[in-house]
C-alpha cells in the first residue's frame, strides 16, 4: 500500500466537537430554554470546542454573508476550524454543473480565506460503493473542488480495499474513519490517514434516517441516539491519536445529535485526548437531567 507523503507532527492538532449546534432539539437539554435573541449557540459552543461540523450545507447552498457571520461568531478561540459537508445535490443527486460548483464554492470562501474551514466533507450515501464510475466521480470533484481540502466520508465496506485508499492517496483526499451501524455491508472502524487531514466521524451505533441500510434492527430512534461509554471512546481514542501521529490536523466529529449526546461525548472524548488520567464530566452533565450548558441571557 501506498505510504502517506508526510513527516511526523511533534505536536498534533487535534480538534473535537459535535456536528451542527442549531438542533431544536437541543433547547432545554444543551443549553437553557427563553435564552432571547441575543445568545449564540455558535459563539457559545466555539468557547468550549475547537471545531463544529457544518450540517446546513448539506442542505442547501450557503450564502456569503451566513459565512462571514459564523467566521466573526468564532473569533473568541483562535484555535476554532469548521468542517462543512459538502451539499448533497453533488454526492447523493450526482446533479454536477459549473454554476452549482461556483455557488457551493463562494458560499464557503469566506471562511476559507479567513482560514476558519479545515476540510469539506463529502458525505456520501451508504450505497456509493468503490466502482470504477464511483473512483471516476470522486476524482471529478476532487478537481472541481480543487481550492478545498476534501475528505471523503465512504461507508460501504468495499472502500477498505487497498485500490481504494490509493487512490484517495494518489488524489489527496482524505479519509473519513468512521463509527457506524454496522453490517456485512458497511465499513468497519479504522484508524486511516490518506491526506494531511485526518478524520474521525462517530455516528453511534444505532441510529434514525440515513442509515437504514445497514441498521435494519427493530428501534424506533427519531436521529442518532447512541451514547458512547467511557470504554467505548477509550477505544477510539487510540484510533485518533494513530491517525493524528502523521497528520497536519485531525478533525473528531461526534453526530449522535439527539438528546444532545453528540455534546456529551465530545466533551468526554476532549478530556481524554488533553488528560490523562481523563477529566470527569460534571454529574449534571452525565446524568442529563438538566441542560448542559445554561449560560445567561446577555
Amino acid at each position: 500500500m501506498r505510504s502517506v507523503a508526510t513527516s511526523p507532527v511533534n505536536s498534533p492538532v487535534i480538534r473535537c466537537g459535535p456536528a451542527g449546534w442549531a438542533h431544536k432539539h437541543w433547547e432545554g437539554v444543551v443549553y437553557s430554554r427563553g435564552l432571547g435573541p441575543d445568545f449564540s449557540s455558535l459563539e457559545f459552543l466555539a468557547q468550549r470546542f475547537d471545531t463544529l461540523e457544518v450540517t446546513s450545507s448539506f442542505y442547501h447552498m450557503v450564502r456569503p454573508e451566513l459565512a462571514k457571520y459564523w467566521a466573526k461568531s468564532v473569533d473568541g478561540n483562535p484555535r476554532f476550524q469548521f468542517t462543512a459537508r459538502l451539499n448533497r445535490q453533488f454526492t447523493h443527486e450526482r446533479l454536477v454543473d459549473d454554476a452549482s460548483i461556483r455557488q457551493f464554492s463562494e458560499g464557503l470562501r469566506p471562511l476559507l480565506d479567513r482560514e476558519r474551514l479545515g476540510c469539506v466533507l463529502m458525505q456520501f450515501p451508504s450505497s456509493f460503493r468503490f466502482t470504477t464510475e464511483n473512483r471516476a466521480f470522486l476524482i471529478q470533484l476532487r478537481r472541481l473542488l480543487h481550492e478545498f481540502p476534501l475528505v471523503a466520508e465512504l461507508r460501504h465496506s468495499s472502500w477498505n480495499a487497498e485500490e481504494a485508499t490509493g487512490a484517495l492517496i494518489d488524489h489527496h483526499i482524505g479519509f473519513a474513519n468512521l463509527d457506524q451501524p454496522q453490517s456485512v455491508r458497511s465499513l468497519p472502524p479504522t484508524s486511516r490517514l490518506t491526506w494531511r487531514v485526518g478524520y474521525v466521524k462517530l455516528h453511534g451505533r444505532r441510529c434514525g434516517p440515513g442509515f437504514d441500510l445497514f441498521d435494519d434492527r427493530p428501534y424506533a430512534v427519531s436521529g442518532n441516539d447512541y451514547l458512547y461509554t467511557p470504554e467505548e471512546l477509550a477505544v477510539w481514542r487510540t484510533r485518533i491519536e494513530t491517525v493524528s501521529r502523521f497528520a497536519e490536523s485531525t478533525f473528531v466529529v461526534f453526530n449522535n445529535d439527539a438528546e444532545g449526546r453528540s455534546v456529551v461525548n465530545a466533551l468526554q472524548m476532549k478530556s481524554l485526548l488533553e488528560a490523562n488520567p481523563p477529566l470527569a464530566l460534571p454529574a449534571k452533565a452525565a446524568s442529563m437531567s438538566t441542560p448542559l450548558f445554561a449560560p445567561r441571557a446577555a
